[in-house]
């Protein structure tokens, strides 16, 4: 049986690319493609299209994620196999939880690709890491994105009605985790692993931080 097979990327040169790698695989036909969340969200909706869909989640100035989570409501949906060029677990956790059927990194071996295709195919999820929950709290997510935003932790702080200490406290254990030695090379990794667009899940505290 032949699993037909969708790609959305914004890089004509990957569609291309992995298109011409699985034509090599007598079970695989890629049916369509797109490049961007609006004609991504097109080949979704139809259900005569693709069995298995390969999602970048880095579409243009916006994220692959806002299909995946709105592709979990649909009753009748091809299965999403999540290729991207961030291994984090911050995606890998969120792809998980909005129901992805694989997470594959494009540095990977196109054998480990196709294995995620036929699995998710077959119902099977593989390929997310074992990350059900984000690296990054939601307090801590948002004390990041004031980071990003140039503010002091006085300001942070203020904002997020918590104290400077408490502030402090993030950040040092965020710099120890990541293994950043400033603010603004937590910035730049933020932005660049796209750690602000990712939904993260609210954890219990008993700081209530």
């Amino acid at each position: 049986m032949t699993i037909r097979v969708g790609i959305i990327d914004d890089h004509p040169v990957v569609r291309d690319g992995m298109t011409a790698l699985l034509r090599e695989y007598a079970d695989l036909e890629v049916v369509a493609t797109a490049d961007s969340v609006e004609s991504g969200r097109q080949m979704l909706e139809d259900e005569a299209s693709a069995q298995v869909v390969l999602l970048d989640l880095r579409l243009g100035q916006r994220s692959g994620l806002e299909l995946l989570a709105n592709h979990t409501t649909r009753a009748h949906r091809p299965a999403i196999v999540v290729l991207t060029a961030f291994n984090n677990a911050e995606y890998a956790a969120a792809a998980c939880r909005l129901g992805a059927s694989g997470f594959v990194v494009k540095t990977a071996p196109i054998a480990e690709l196709v294995d995620a295709i036929r699995s998710a195919a077959a119902g099977v999820k593989v390929g997310a890491g074992g990350h059900s929950e984000p690296t990054l709290s939601t307090r801590e997510q948002e004390i990041v994105r004031c980071v990003v935003e140039g503010r002091t932790n006085d300001e942070i702080g203020a904002a997020l009605s918590i104290s400077r200490k408490t502030v402090e406290g993030h950040l040092s254990r965020l710099f120890a985790r990541q293994g950043v030695a400033s603010r603004a090379e937590l910035a730049s990794r933020a932005v660049q692993q796209g750690w602000l667009d990712v939904p993260t899940m609210r954890r219990r505290s008993s700081r209530g931080v």
